[in-house]
């Protein structure tokens, strides 16, 4: 086995354990906290209403596509 299977077993391994232990759904979580804190990255630079507002929908736009500006 080459030393660059162990590892990336070794960093499945860290990254479940973390994923275990701050109760994260997926990977892309755990490394993104990681990388926050390890940046010292404030929440506040994401944006107050993160996680809490949609995307915009068609009926959000002030004219249609079938609609000229004129």
């Amino acid at each position: 086995m080459s030393t660059t299977v162990l590892v990336k077993k070794d960093t499945i391994k860290l990254l479940e354990k973390a994923k275990r232990i701050l109760k994260l759904r997926s990977y892309d979580e755990v490394i993104r906290v990681a990388v926050e804190k390890l940046l010292n990255i404030p929440d506040d630079m994401f944006g107050i209403d993160r996680g809490r507002i949609s995307p915009f929908s068609e009926g959000d736009r002030l004219f249609s596509e079938d609609e000229s500006e004129d």
